[in-house]
C-alpha cells in the first residue's frame, strides 16, 4: 500500500518462473511449498487498510482518506491481478505461473472477499456519514438542495461543466462506445412519467480529470455543504436533454476496470520506448475485469450495459452503493473540517545536517542514516544541490525509479548538467502507472544534456543509488547514498524508509561496478561478479540471503542461537518461505514485519519454534527493507531495495548494503524493536490472514509515534 495521495500502489506482481538455461520462453512451476495463495494474502493486507477507515480513533478526515486508498488498491489489484488470473486462464493448464496452479478457484475466492469487503466498506462510509453531520458537515443529493443551492449548482453546471460532458445515445450506436478505466460513468435511463414513449438510455462520463469531484455548496452559517460532481450532474438532466421531451429521469455510476498489464515483447527491431508507447495506448483497451455498479440500477438498463459489454456472471460483477472511484475520496476537502492535522508530527533535519554548511563534508566525515518520513528529504536534494554548484564536483550517477510530479530532484540534476557536471540518470521506464511520466522525465532530461539509461530486457532496475565523483588537486573523493525508497520528495513525507548517506570507499566503488554493467551495452551479468561488499540482484542477492538463513539453521543446530529480524513489504518467494519454515523447524528465532503480502506460515505443530510476525498499518507507509541476522551483540545488519519475491531477487537490478557503522546499527535495531512491540496499529499476521490486533496488558505502544519520538530526542556526536 502506499499513502501517498498521487502514486500508485504496487501491489506486488512478480514476474514468471523462466527457464534459466535455454532461451525458451516456457514458464515451468517451482518446487512445491505451502503457501497462502499471494492474491488472497494482498486482499487481507487491503482489509487492514479498511480497518484504519473503521477505527474511530482515527481523525475523520483520515479515516476518509483510508477509503479512498483502499478503493485505489483495489481498483490496481483488478487492473493487474485478476487481469493476469484471467491471462493465465484463457492460456490454458499446460502452462503455468508461480504459485497460480488453479486460477479459477482464486479468481472465485477474489469475489468473495472482495463482496465481503464491499459490504464492509457501505458499511464503514455510512457510519463516517452519520460523524460528518454530527459536525454539521453534509453531503448533499441533486433532491436535496434549497432554493439558493439549486441555483448554485445550475449556475455551476451552464459555467463549467456542460462543456465537458458528451452524452452518449447508446441505443442507437452501432459501436459500443469504449468505456475508459479509472472513469465512471452516469447511466441514465430516459422516459416519461405517462409512459407515451419508449425508455431510452444514456451514457454521460464525469469529467472528474478536468473538474474537482467535491463541490462546497453555499451552506447555512455552522455548516458546511458539499455535492458530488456527478449530483450536479443528475440534477441538470433535464436541462441536458430537454429537447428529447423527457421528463423522468434515474441515474446511476457504473464503472469499468480494465487490464492494465502492458505487453513488452521481445523484438528486438522494435526500440523499448516504441513498445511502452504502444502499450500505454493498449492499457487503455485492455479487457474488463471488473464491472462495479449501484446495485439500485435499473434491471434493464444493467441487463443492456452486461450484453454490450459482453459480460457474463463471471466477470466479476460487483454491485455497491450510490458512489464509486471511490479513490477520488482521498482529496476530500479538508477545509470544511476543524481538526485538520492527525498529528503533530513533522519531518526534522538529521541532527547531523541541522547547522552544517556543507552534506558531503559530513558525509565524508562519516556515515549518516535517514529515516523517512521522521527525518526531512531536503537533505536529499540539498546534497544534489550541493554537488550542481561545487566546482570540484566532475559528475553524478543515480537511478530513479518513481519521481515526484515537480521533481526537486531532477531540478538538481539538470542544473548540475548547466554547471558542466557529467550527469548520468538510470530511469527506469517500466515502472508501473509511471511509465508516461517517465517517458517525459526522459525527454526532459535528455534535452538538457543529462545521458538517460533506459532499463535492461529483463529487468527492471530497482535499486536506489546515486554517486557522486569529486576532484580535489589530484585526488578523487567518492560520497553518495543506498536508500530503500524511492527518490521522491512528496512521497517521502508518508514513506518509512531509510537511506544511507556514506563516503566508504568499498560501497563507492560498487555502486560504480553496478552502473558500469547498466552503461555496458550488452549488460552482462558477470560484470556484477566483481562487487564485494553489496549483493546485488539478479547475480548474487538471492544466494547471499540464502547463505544468511542457512547460518541462521545451522546455529540452531548446534546450539548457538539462530535469529533473524526481517522487515519487508511482501514475502512470496517459495525457496525463502521455504527456508523459513526449516529455520522455525529448528528452533530459529524468526521475526517478521511484512506490510503487504505474506504468504509464508507462521505456525506449525512439526516446528520447535514459531513464527512471530506483524503487519504495521498506521500514518506512514512501512516501505523499508531491513535485515537482521545472528544473536544479539554479533548481529549483521542490511537494508536493502528489494522484498523476497521472485522478480525481485531474480528480474530486478536490487542492491543490499551492509550497516557497519556500530551507533546506525543500534539505531535500526532499536526501530525494529519498537516496531516489534507495538501493540496499537500491528496486526497478527498468522496462518489463517485474520488481522487480529496485537494486543497485550502492557504500555499501549504505537510504534510510529514511538519512532518519532526516539529519533527526535536522539543525541549525536559529530
Amino acid at each position: 500500500m502506499r499513502l501517498s495521495l498521487s502514486e500508485p500502489i504496487d501491489i506486488n506482481t512478480q514476474d514468471p518462473v523462466m527457464e534459466k538455461k535455454s532461451n525458451s520462453k516456457k514458464i515451468v512451476p517451482i518446487k512445491k511449498v505451502k503457501m497462502i495463495p499471494r492474491d488472497i494474502s494482498w486482499l487481507a493486507f487491503n482489509a487492514r487498510v479498511l480497518q484504519e477507515a473503521a477505527d474511530n480513533t482515527v481523525p475523520l478526515h483520515e479515516r476518509i482518506r483510508f477509503l479512498g486508498i483502499f478503493s485505489n488498491n483495489l481498483d490496481e489489484f483488478f487492473r493487474v491481478r485478476v487481469a493476469t488470473l484471467k491471462r493465465m486462464l484463457l492460456v490454458g493448464k499446460s502452462t503455468r505461473m508461480h504459485m497460480e496452479e488453479n486460477p479459477d478457484e482464486i479468481l472465485d475466492e477474489i469475489q468473495s472477499m472482495v463482496i465481503d469487503q464491499q459490504r464492509e466498506f457501505d458499511r464503514i462510509w455510512e457510519g463516517i456519514e452519520d460523524e460528518l453531520k454530527a459536525q454539521k458537515i453534509f453531503i448533499r443529493t441533486e433532491k436535496h438542495l434549497n432554493k439558493d443551492q439549486q441555483k448554485f449548482v445550475l449556475n455551476y453546471f451552464n459555467e463549467e461543466v456542460r462543456t465537458n460532458i458528451i452524452p452518449l445515445m447508446i441505443e442507437s450506436i452501432q459501436h459500443f462506445p469504449f468505456l475508459r478505466d479509472k472513469s465512471i460513468y452516469l447511466a441514465v435511463v430516459l422516459a416519461r412519467q405517462d409512459n407515451s414513449v419508449r425508455q431510452k438510455f444514456a451514457l454521460i462520463e464525469i469529467p472528474t480529470s478536468i473538474l474537482p469531484r467535491f463541490i462546497i455548496l453555499p451552506s447555512k452559517e455552522g455548516e458546511e455543504d458539499i455535492i458530488l460532481l456527478e449530483d450536479v450532474i443528475r440534477y441538470c438532466l433535464p436541462h441536458i436533454f430537454s429537447y428529447f421531451g423527457f421528463d423522468k429521469f434515474t441515474a446511476h455510476i457504473i464503472k469499468v476496470t480494465r487490464d492494465a498489464e502492458l505487453d513488452i515483447d521481445n523484438d528486438i527491431s522494435t526500440s523499448l520506448i516504441h513498445q511502452i508507447e504502444k502499450g500505454l495506448k493498449d492499457r487503455r483497451k485492455g479487457k474488463p475485469v471488473r464491472f462495479v455498479y449501484d446495485k439500485d440500477i435499473d434491471p434493464l438498463l444493467l441487463e443492456y450495459l452486461m450484453r454490450r459489454l459482453g459480460l457474463s456472471s463471471k466477470d466479476n460483477l460487483i454491485p455497491g452503493a450510490r458512489i464509486h472511484n471511490f479513490k477520488d475520496f482521498m482529496d476530500f476537502p479538508t477545509s470544511v473540517f476543524k481538526e485538520r492535522t492527525h498529528s503533530q508530527r513533522k519531518s526534522f533535519i538529521h541532527p547531523l545536517f541541522a547547522n552544517a554548511s556543507s552534506v558531503m563534508h559530513v558525509i565524508q566525515l562519516q556515515d549518516v542514516m535517514l529515516h523517512f518520513p521522521y527525518h526531512s528529504f531536503d537533505t536529499i536534494i540539498d546534497l544534489l544541490r550541493e554537488a550542481a554548484i561545487d566546482p570540484n564536483v566532475t559528475s553524478i550517477k543515480i537511478t530513479a525509479y518513481r519521481l515526484a510530479r515537480n521533481s526537486k530532484i531532477v531540478n538538481a540534476l539538470v542544473n548540475a548538467v548547466r554547471n558542466g557536471k557529467q550527469v548520468t540518470v538510470a530511469l527506469e521506464l517500466r515502472a508501473r502507472f509511471n511509465e508516461a511520466d517517465n517517458l517525459e522525465w526522459k525527454t526532459r532530461l535528455e534535452d538538457e544534456g543529462v545521458k538517460v539509461l533506459i532499463g535492461i530486457p529483463g529487468l527492471k532496475i530497482h535499486a536506489k543509488l546515486c554517486v557522486i565523483k569529486k576532484r580535489i588537486g589530484t585526488k578523487t573523493v567518492q560520497c553518495g547514498f543506498v536508500s530503500t525508497g524511492n527518490l521522491n520528495e512528496k512521497t517521502a513525507r508518508v514513506y518509512g524508509d531509510h537511506c544511507l548517506l556514506t563516503a566508504n570507499r568499498n560501497i563507492m566503488a560498487d555502486i560504480n561496478r553496478i552502473f558500469a554493467y547498466l552503461e555496458n551495452s550488452k549488460h552482462d551479468i558477470k560484470m556484477l561478479e566483481a562487487c564485494h561488499t553489496l549483493p546485488v540482484s539478479p547475480y548474487s542477492m538471492r544466494s547471499f540471503f540464502v547463505r544468511q538463513v542457512e547460518k541462521e539453521i545451522k546455529n540452531a543446530r548446534h546450539k548457538k542461537g539462530g535469529s533473524m529480524i526481517i522487515k519487508m513489504n511482501s514475502l512470496s518467494d517459495p525457496e525463502m518461505i521455504n527456508l523459513l519454515y526449516e529455520a522455525a523447524k529448528e528452533g530459529v528465532d524468526v521475526k517478521m514485519i511484512i506490510r503487504g503480502i505474506c504468504c509464508a506460515y507462521t505456525d506449525n505443530k512439526k516446528w520447535k519454534k514459531d513464527i512471530t510476525a506483524v503487519s504495521i498499518v498506521d500514518e506512514y507507509l512501512e516501505h523499508a527493507r531491513v535485515f537482521v541476522f545472528g544473536k544479539e551483540g554479533q548481529e549483521k545488519v542490511y537494508i536493502a531495495s528489494c522484498d523476497w519475491m521472485l522478480r525481485n531477487l531474480d528480474y530486478r537490478v536490487e542492491v543490499a548494503i551492509p550497516i557497519t557503522d556500530p551507533g546506525i546499527q543500534q539505531e535500526l535495531k532499536d526501530i525494529l524493536a519498537i516496531q516489534l512491540s507495538g501493540n496499537v496499529k500491528a496486526r497478527i499476521l498468522d496462518n489463517d490472514q485474520k488481522n487480529e490486533y496485537k494486543r497485550d496488558s502492557g504500555k499501549k505502544i504505537r510504534s510510529q509515534v514511538e519512532i518519532f519520538k526516539y529519533l527526535h530526542e536522539k543525541q549525536y556526536n559529530s
